[in-house]
C-alpha cells in the first residue's frame, strides 16, 4: 500500500512539473507571436486552400488560390521575423521536450530539441513555398503550403505541451496526421526537420 501511495504522489510531482514547465513554454511563445497575425493569415489560407482544392472548374480554383498572394507573403514574412527574434533567446528557455519529463532538458540535452533551430527551418520552408522556386502547379503549391503550415503548427504545440498532444490537435483539428503533413512539405524541410529532432 505504501508503495502505490509513492507511486500516486510521484506521478503527482511529476505532472505538476510537467505543467510548469508547459505553461512557461506556451508563455514564452505567446510572448514571442504576440506582435504578429501568423494564426491569422494560416486561418485565412487554410479556408482558402481547403475552398480551392475543392473547386471543380481550374479556372475557379486557380482565382481563389491567385487571391490568397498577399496573405501567403505576409505569412512568410511575419514568420522569418518571429523566427530572427526567437534566435535572440537563450538555450534553456528555447529547448522543447522529446518527452515530457520534467528537467530532462537539464540532464539531457539530446533528449530535447531546439526550437529556434525548429522555427528558422519553418520560416524557410514558408519562404520556398510562397516563391515557388520549384514551379509547382498552383494545386501543388496549395497542398505543399498546408502541409508547411501545419507542420510548423505542430511544432509549436509540441514546444508547448507534448508530441502526442500536437499530433491528436492536428488530427483533431487538420484531419491530418503528423506522417501525413511531413509527407506534404518540401524534401528540403523534411530533412532539416528531421535533423532538428533526431540531433
Amino acid at each position: 500500500m505504501e508503495f502505490l501511495s509513492l507511486l500516486f504522489l510521484l506521478a503527482t510531482a511529476i505532472h505538476w512539473l510537467n505543467t510548469q514547465g508547459q505553461r512557461k513554454r506556451t508563455a514564452l511563445l505567446a510572448e514571442q507571436l504576440r506582435p504578429y497575425q501568423i494564426e491569422k493569415h494560416m486561418e485565412q489560407l487554410t479556408g482558402a486552400y481547403m475552398r480551392a482544392l475543392g473547386e471543380a472548374e481550374p479556372e475557379r480554383q486557380l482565382q481563389i488560390l491567385q487571391l490568397q498572394e498577399a496573405a501567403e507573403q505576409q505569412l512568410a514574412t511575419e514568420f522569418q521575423n518571429l523566427a530572427l527574434e526567437f534566435a535572440k533567446l537563450p538555450a534553456p528557455v528555447t529547448r522543447g521536450l522529446k518527452l515530457a519529463l520534467p528537467f530532462l532538458d537539464q540532464l539531457s540535452p539530446k533528449a530535447c530539441f531546439d526550437m529556434r533551430r525548429m522555427l528558422t527551418v519553418h520560416a524557410q520552408g514558408i519562404e520556398r513555398t510562397v516563391t515557388n522556386r520549384q514551379g509547382l502547379a498552383p494545386k501543388a503549391r496549395a497542398f505543399r503550403m498546408m502541409g508547411e503550415m501545419f507542420l510548423m503548427q505542430h511544432s509549436c504545440h509540441w514546444f508547448c505541451k507534448s508530441k502526442t498532444i500536437a499530433s491528436a490537435r492536428m488530427l483533431t483539428q487538420h484531419q491530418t496526421r503528423h506522417e501525413q503533413a511531413l509527407d506534404a512539405v518540401s524534401p528540403e524541410t523534411r530533412e532539416a526537420y528531421l535533423d532538428v529532432v533526431q540531433a
